[in-house]
């Protein structure tokens, strides 16, 4: 989910090569390309690795603006932070959420190794 979050905010930006600090608690978003883990999966096509479409989504908008990341920890008072969790928590709950057409398709494609 915080990888969506990131992959719609920027995808919202109406101005190229716009300067963003994005703040996310999430040490997997932030690690994957502040290390330079994304650029590795990159390189040997994503194999074994989950969120592969969502990783090419970023990987399409990321380009159009100039990034920082910034890690906060979670559920450690930080103001902004927890009306994120709120808002994430209440969003959950909402009836007509959109289908993940990516984790379907994931789903289908696991359950033919299954069988």
């Amino acid at each position: 989910m915080e990888l969506l979050g990131v992959i719609v905010a920027l995808e919202t930006l109406k101005i190229p090569g716009s300067d963003v600090t994005i703040y996310s608690d999430s040490k997997y978003v932030i690690d994957s390309i502040q290390k330079g883990w994304l650029q590795s999966w990159v390189r040997t096509g994503f194999k074994k690795k989950k969120n592969v479409d969502l990783w090419q989504r970023y990987l399409a908008i990321c380009k159009n603006h100039h990034l920082r990341f910034v890690w906060v920890k979670g559920h450690n008072n930080n103001k902004e932070n927890e009306v994120c969790d709120k808002l994430a928590v209440n969003a959950s709950f909402m009836k007509e959420l959109l289908v993940d057409e990516g984790y379907e398709r994931l789903k289908e494609d696991d359950t033919e190794f299954l069988i």
